[in-house]
């Protein structure tokens, strides 16, 4: 990098490698830059190592807390996905990703290998994967490790790499023999992404190169202790001297041990990096540890987004139209698209035109580096739609692209978003982290749009109905996540405004893709989200006069369309003399606070006039949901679903 100026960033890929990261950055100046207490003297570097990994320090992986992470390395599995996510639409950027063997046996990093099936080398950067191959989990052999290399090879060649590799334990020959491998990957890399630049590419899929290393695990670490060998086997993924406080022998061999790194040449007499040490960095912001694009929030700019309202459905009164409300959605992200052609991006599994945001191909195609036929539509190197059949992949490519300054959004099948959510709880844990450093600017928002709603997908089966995911998102902190719940394609337009220029939050939208009544005209549409929950007067019987004798409340598009005159079916039973008021909300969930409204006015409106007799809530979600809603349950069970409850029930 101080060579050639290359913009890179360093994923950690292997669980529990915050050490060498953090240590990284401390010898690079970045750490004690960011965080002045951790001083490049000898009290710093007691500071530095007390805190790792200890209860109200810094974890022992590459988390939010490290300058020049976009992946904590906590969960395996992302590593590749978040890598390629990030290189996007980002020409001069090096994402370098090491994925462990432990790692490389996860389903999500298995299926992130095909990445390079859609890297577009005019335009966007580049992922250097390198497999660290060292032969042991935590109490066992991992599987590519025992493999025949030829198989390997042949493995990660299907994928479409160049494999180089590199192999032994000897020093300082490893190095050298690393450090050229190393610059002989960049020099193959900058041949594609120039061939591709200056108009020479054939437009066939580059072989992108990957190295695969193999090393002792536990290298340079104790070989034995207590006649048991650590060295090269799983023994020494743990603390290989667990009694340096009891037993003096290996207090001895802890000594030895890191005086092998002969300490003495790397710092002066004060405990501050030498000047050797120091002159290895490259300066400013080629520091890997100091790179923006680890610190997204610095490089992003605004969407250029059209007005929403050009989009709207007229709405002359309710529930006489019918419309696929996401189909409007589609016309928006088109020309969001057109305007934004290198900073915005929609991620999907194969369900682009399923989801009704087909419009988007008006304007760009799939992206798909790998041959394409005659039969194919919308579909190219050229195409920046990312689609494959991934939900891994396609979260992970967006948490990477929003990470380092983009935006975008996730669409897909509600049932099917559970495949992922373990990702969505991980980035809201990321969010959340990064909300409490000042130095972490605040990163476009991972927006996530669920269609093929449970209510709607009897012909397919039980398989495909499982509304879970809002409740994986309320569980997240009201500072990080919402839950939008939009009744039609006006409100869900509105909706969609906000989220795309919202920043560092998780945003859930929930709207069903089939056709349905449309409620509200769009200036009553932006009304009722900016609201968060309204009045439908319309909806109800009751004239103001007194408390109504019921409140019938919804949220989501389905209980109106269920029931789209509530006070009229209570009159066909007969109930003619009882004054019902029909409450529909666009709740932002989890309370408090609420954008709209915070959590004193929300609770007030739930419970404002609310009568002593029934209450009928149609909570469009999953029974868990109901306790989480604004303004109830208080007092009793007051909400339930598809009922009518009285108070002691």
């Amino acid at each position: 990098m101080r060579h050639t100026g290359q913009q890179a960033i360093y994923l950690a890929g292997p669980g529990h490698g915050g050490s060498a990261l953090v240590a990284a950055g401390y010898l690079e100046g970045t750490y004690s830059e960011i965080y002045p207490h951790v001083g490049q003297d000898e009290a710093g570097m007691l500071r530095l190592f007390r805190q790792f990994s200890s209860p109200g320090g810094i974890p022992s992986h590459v988390s939010v807390t490290t300058p020049g992470s976009i992946h904590e390395g906590g969960e395996l599995g992302y590593v590749l996905v978040h890598a390629f996510g990030a290189v996007m639409d980002n020409p001069d950027l090096l994402g370098i990703a090491v994925v462990g063997d432990g790692e490389a046996e996860t389903g999500p990093l298995e299926g992130s290998w095909k990445g390079v099936s859609f890297l577009n080398p005019e335009r966007d950067g580049a992922v250097l994967p390198i497999l660290h191959l060292n032969g042991a989990k935590i109490a066992g052999p991992t599987v590519l490790s025992r493999k025949d290399p030829a198989e390997v090879r042949r493995l990660l060649e299907g994928h479409g790499y160049e494999v180089l590799e590199v192999a032994g334990a000897d020093l300082p020959g490893m190095h050298h023999r690393f450090a050229a491998t190393l610059a002989g990957a960049w020099s193959k890399i900058r041949t594609i992404q120039h061939l591709a630049r200056t108009g020479e590419w054939d437009g066939a899929r580059p072989r992108w190169p990957l190295i695969v290393l193999r090393s002792p695990k536990g290298w340079t670490g104790p070989e034995q202790v207590g006649g048991v060998r650590m060295e090269g086997t799983w023994r020494s993924h743990q603390v290989p001297l667990s009694g340096v406080r009891d037993n003096p022998e290996h207090l001895a061999m802890l000594e030895r041990w890191l005086r092998s790194y002969r300490p003495q040449e790397l710092f002066d007499a004060t405990g501050a990096p030498t000047e050797p040490v120091r002159a290895l960095a490259p300066e400013g912001e080629l520091r890997m540890s100091a790179s923006p694009h680890a610190n997204g929030g610095l490089l992003t700019r605004d969407l250029a987004l059209p007005d929403f309202r050009d989009y709207a459905l007229d709405v002359p009164e309710p529930a006489r139209t019918r419309a696929e409300s996401t189909r409007r959605l589609g016309e928006l992200l088109r020309d969001v698209y057109r305007d934004n052609p290198d900073s915005f991006r929609l991620f999907c599994p194969d369900e682009t035109s399923s989801n009704r945001l087909g419009a988007v191909f008006e304007v760009s195609g799939r992206a798909f580096a790998e041959r394409v036929t005659a039969d194919d539509v919308a579909i190219g190197r050229d195409g920046r739609v990312m689609e494959v059949l991934s939900e891994h992949n396609c979260h992970g490519w967006l948490e990477g692209y929003t990470l380092t300054g983009r935006h975008g959004l996730f669409a897909t099948y509600e049932a099917f978003a559970m495949v992922s959510a373990s990702q969505t709880v991980q980035h809201g844990k990321w969010l959340q982290e990064a909300g409490r450093l000042p130095w972490r600017a605040r990163v476009p928002s991972l927006n996530v749009l669920l269609t093929s709603t449970a209510w709607r997908n009897d012909h397919n089966g039980f398989s495909h109905q499982g509304p879970g995911l809002i409740q994986v998102v309320l569980t997240q902190r009201g500072d990080v996540a919402r839950v939008y719940l939009p009744p039609d394609a006006n409100c869900l337009l509105s909706v969609a405004d906000h989220c795309l220029r919202s920043r560092s939050y998780i945003n859930l939208i929930v709207i069903d893709k089939q056709p349905q009544p449309q409620w509200l005209g769009i200036e009553q549409a932006v009304e009722h989200c900016a609201r968060g929950a309204g009045i439908w007067e319309w909806a109800g019987t009751d004239d103001g006069a007194g408390d109504p004798d019921i409140v019938l409340a919804c949220a989501g598009a389905r209980p109106p369309g269920r029931r789209p005159v509530p006070g009229a079916g209570l009159r066909r039973g007969g109930h003619h003399h009882h004054a019902v008021r029909h409450d529909g909300a666009q709740p932002r969930l989890p309370l408090p606070p609420c954008h709209g409204r915070d959590q004193q006015r929300q609770a007030a409106a739930a419970r404002r006039r609310r009568p002593d007799g029934l209450v009928r809530a149609q909570a469009r979600r999953a029974p868990g949901v109901r306790g989480r809603a604004p303004g109830g349950p208080a007092g009793g069970a007051r909400l339930g679903d598809e009922g009518l409850i009285g108070p002691d029930a």
